[in-house]
């Protein structure tokens, strides 16, 4: 895989096969448009390339000062996308001057001088340039002139019209976990390095791996217990997870602690992946160590059966 960071310095592609993008989350919708790129590039021997975004354009253009929490990291939007077939990924740094660019702007001294496509492939809501102006038919009257095809794909074949990043965002912030696993095509996950935590639960039978989650706009879900896959090095480890404040413990910063089955290591500084299956419940505070340990002894037998 190649990721090129500076666009100042891109090699000179041939026939280059062009979609461009945020791409965050790579979902279901995303790798229908990446499929016909790549039957676009196989059709006449050209090279396919994924050009997106850093930071995400909202950030930029809508001026947001609270964070933009995004379904992924960069490297593994880049991970997803090479699963999906893209060697060459092209990250276009986002800022203000480059949002300025009129769409004629961005077709002729971004498209054109950078990548000379022959392919451009577009989903039927594409829309790029200062205010959103440009879009297919825009890109369609340039075809003559600047001597590429545009290839777009209408809305009757993007079956999954109306998955999009927001909607599967609202997903998790609620904790619905089915229904993002749904709209992304894979099971949502994050990262993190295992960190000294406060050992309560190895005082009640339950020690967990305390997180710092890897990205800080990384979204995570709701505050609950969830059922969980544990990815450490090249093992596939089952746990549950907890997200949240530990009330119980009156505990009052955001934290996120796994739990994995069967397991008695000392991993603090490694870095566990950590994939969710569903949820189990929702936060709760108990009367005491001995009711709260009693709860998890039942979340793990609903994670074992949802693990199985």
């Amino acid at each position: 895989m190649n990721v090129y960071r500076d666009i100042s310095l891109l090699p000179k592609f041939d026939k280059a096969v062009i979609t461009t993008g945020s791409f965050d989350g790579v979902h279901s919708g995303h790798v229908q448009i990446i499929d016909q790129l790549l039957i676009e590039a196989k059709n006449i021997g050209g090279t396919p390339i994924v050009i997106t975004f850093y930071p995400h354009p909202k950030k930029i253009v809508q001026m947001v000062d609270k964070p933009l929490f995004v379904l992924n990291t960069p490297n593994e939007k880049y991970e997803l996308l090479e699963q999906n077939g893209i060697e060459n990924i092209v990250v276009v740094p986002f800022d203000k001057s480059f949002s300025e660019f009129t769409a004629d702007e961005y077709i002729s001294n971004f498209l054109v001088q950078k990548f000379n496509p022959a392919i451009i492939v577009v989903g039927y809501d594409h829309r790029f340039g200062k205010n959103r102006e440009g879009n297919f038919e825009l890109l369609k009257s340039k075809e003559a002139e600047f001597g590429f095809m545009v290839k777009e794909i209408p809305e009757h074949v993007l079956k999954n019209n109306t998955i999009s990043s927001t909607k599967i965002r609202t997903a998790m912030i609620d904790g619905d976990i089915k229904t993002a696993a749904t709209f992304l095509g894979y099971e949502y996950f994050f990262s993190g390095l295992v960190v000294e935590g406060n050992k309560i639960g190895r005082t009640i039978g339950y020690p967990t791996a305390n997180l710092l989650i890897e990205g800080e706009n990384k979204l995570t879900p709701a505050n609950g217990v969830y059922a969980v896959n544990v990815e450490l090095e090249k093992r596939k480890l089952k746990g549950m997870m907890n997200i949240g404040v530990r009330p119980t413990v009156d505990g009052t910063k955001r934290v996120t602690e796994v739990n994995i089955f069967n397991f008695d290591e000392d991993i603090y500084g490694a870095n566990l992946k950590i994939i969710l299956k569903n949820k189990l419940r929702s936060e709760v505070k108990f009367t005491g160590l001995d009711e709260l340990k009693k709860q998890l002894a039942k979340d793990k037998l609903m994670a074992e059966e949802i693990n199985t």
